[in-house]
């Protein structure tokens, strides 16, 4: 079975429900409040490990009650958690505004992910073990790039989600293999306004890109192929938090499964648009045989 290592993020997402999101200075009234597990890594981690795969996470959680449903929760979706260590202080958290469309915009708190700034005993052999390794943006960077470097030397696929946003030092950009930005993230990196433009320029610094695009669908660009656009299933969005967690874990299964890349970049985005339907960003990735009953090649 397909093994994949994720080292990133753990939070709490306190979700608001709005009908509109507030304006700067402004106070709305909202129609639910929910606490849901998720941050990027674990996101990812439960995305894959539904996709089939087997997942394993490194990563921290505070010794409070958020972490012990953060890792409740990752290891009921059957994500492996020897390496996922708890810390003292606070969890991380993700103060989250849902409106009607669908839409979000996110504060997150790093808590116990900030102690996540170096490789710990044993965290190297994990990833060795893994086909592929999964790497965010909301843990300290030098673990971002000690995780990859290990992965480069180990010959593991290593997949970069570039969020939350930021520069990416060359160490980093010299151990990826597929890096994948949604679109705001693709032109913010690049400066390009047009995600096409924005792929091409990204496709400079690693060898692979997909660039995912929200209800068009995706966009893939390697070396020496020519470029390929997937479109994404129409569906009415509920809540689109985790989207783009989902579509990059499982996108990690089904390239570590060696399915063609159409294949591979339609059966993830037919997983996101099951997710967009439900609220909550953990809570509503779709196990594998929901992914291959909505999934049209």
């Amino acid at each position: 079975m397909t093994h994949i290592a994720v080292l990133g993020s753990t939070n709490m997402d306190l979700v608001t429900y709005v009908t509109k999101a507030p304006q700067r200075g402004q106070t709305v009234t909202g129609r639910e409040f929910r606490t849901i597990p998720g941050g990027k890594g674990a996101n990812q981690a439960i995305a894959a490990a539904r996709a089939g795969a087997t997942v394993s996470m490194i990563g921290a959680v505070g010794n409070d009650s958020f972490g012990l449903r953060l890792r409740d929760t990752l290891e009921h979706s059957g994500v492996d958690t020897d390496f996922l260590r708890t810390v003292e202080g606070p969890s991380g958290t993700a103060h989250i505004v849902v409106d009607d469309e669908g839409g979000n915009s996110i504060v997150v708190i790093p808590g116990a992910n900030g102690t996540v700034d170096h490789l710990s005993p044993g965290d190297e052999g994990l990833i060795t073990s893994a086909d592929t390794l999964l790497l965010q943006l909301e843990i300290p960077l030098a673990a971002v790039v000690a995780g990859a470097e290990a992965a480069r030397r180990h010959g593991v696929r290593t997949v970069l989600t570039p969020s939350p946003v930021q520069p990416l030092p060359p160490e980093l950009l010299a151990v990826t293999d597929l890096l994948v930005p949604n679109q705001y993230e693709a032109i913010t990196l690049t400066g390009r306004t047009d995600p096409r433009e924005a792929a091409t320029a990204l496709l400079e610094l690693v060898p692979e890109v997909v660039v995912t695009l929200g209800a068009t669908g995706s966009l893939y660009l390697a070396r020496g192929v020519d470029p390929l656009m997937v479109p994404a299933p129409r569906v009415t969005a509920v809540d689109t938090t985790g989207a783009g967690d989902t579509f990059v874990g499982t996108l990690a299964v089904a390239l570590a499964e060696e399915k063609p890349v159409h294949e591979a970049l339609s059966w993830a985005a037919a997983a996101a648009a099951i997710s967009v339907q439900r609220a909550g960003a953990s809570v509503s990735m779709p196990y594998r045989p929901e992914i291959d009953a909505r999934y049209t090649a």
